[in-house]
């Protein structure tokens, strides 16, 4: 049985097992017996090296109804650890009320939003290596002052060390897709929550970048900041050129204005 890539799904398989296999060496197996979740295995690429890894403590999530016919047959013995449907509607707490880690070749039209409800369950993802797009790899692994630095990089350091791995070639899929693609592992840091308001924290970061161009006394106009905010020197700089600290520090600066 093959199952067939489908573009509707942005679904590029990996046929190269040197590179697959490397992937899954960069997870840090958790030592606390805690399960994994691969996102999208298709033809099993990176589960054939995981199982030996985890054994039953791995998960596996597929949209894809010819895959999940494919793993069935290929795997058995999954069973209820195979969850069937789109990763992005699934309640993660539903299936792990603990702590998991994450690792998969993501989808390129739906990675970012899969790194949105990582966000969301920052508390419990503890890890995720994965392939993506290079472009969107990069960007959230850059630091302050690179333009590839963006709001995800910013909300997701916030939270997780982020270490760009390694580049893979366009001809190292089926079909190859038009852009390299790139590796990153990010690690849940110490951070419990935010030393300011996190909402607030999205507010800014948000409206920073969305005229990145812009000095951020221009670019936050739209938030109506007190007098005494606009005229700190903090806002001569671009978004990109701040820090995730800079912005908790800017952030608290604007709440205890509106607060005074």
């Amino acid at each position: 049985m093959f199952v067939k890539p489908k573009k509707s799904l942005g679904q590029h398989f990996l046929n190269d097992l040197s590179v697959a296999e490397r992937i899954v060496s960069s997870l840090q197996v958790p030592e606390d017996n805690s399960p994994v979740l691969e996102i999208g295995p298709g033809m099993g690429v990176l589960t054939n090296f995981l199982i030996p890894k985890l054994g039953d403590r791995l998960y596996l999530n597929e949209l894809d109804r010819e895959a999940i016919a494919y793993i069935k047959m290929k795997y058995p013995s999954f069973g209820p650890r195979l969850l069937e449907g789109d990763f992005l509607r699934l309640r993660l707490i539903d299936h792990f009320p603990s702590q998991f880690a994450i690792i998969g070749n993501f989808p390129y039209n739906i990675s970012s939003q899969i790194f949105f409800s990582v966000l969301e369950n920052k508390d419990r993802v503890t890890q995720v290596v994965c392939m993506l797009q290079k472009e969107v790899a990069v960007r959230l692994a850059s630091k302050p002052g690179n333009k590839d630095y963006g709001i995800l990089s910013v909300l997701l350091q916030a939270f997780y060390s982020i270490e760009f791995l390694f580049q893979v070639d366009e001809h190292q899929f089926n079909p190859p897709p038009k852009v390299k693609s790139g590796v990153i592992r990010l690690l849940r840091n110490e951070v419990k929550e935010l030393a300011c308001d996190e909402k607030l924290f999205k507010q800014v970061v948000k409206q920073g970048f969305n005229n990145r161009r812009k000095t951020l006394r221009n670019a936050l106009k739209p938030l109506n900041l007190p007098e005494t905010i606009v005229r700190l020197p903090l806002l001569d700089k671009r978004a990109e050129q701040l820090s995730v600290n800079d912005f908790i520090g800017l952030t608290l600066a604007i709440a205890q204005e509106k607060t005074a």
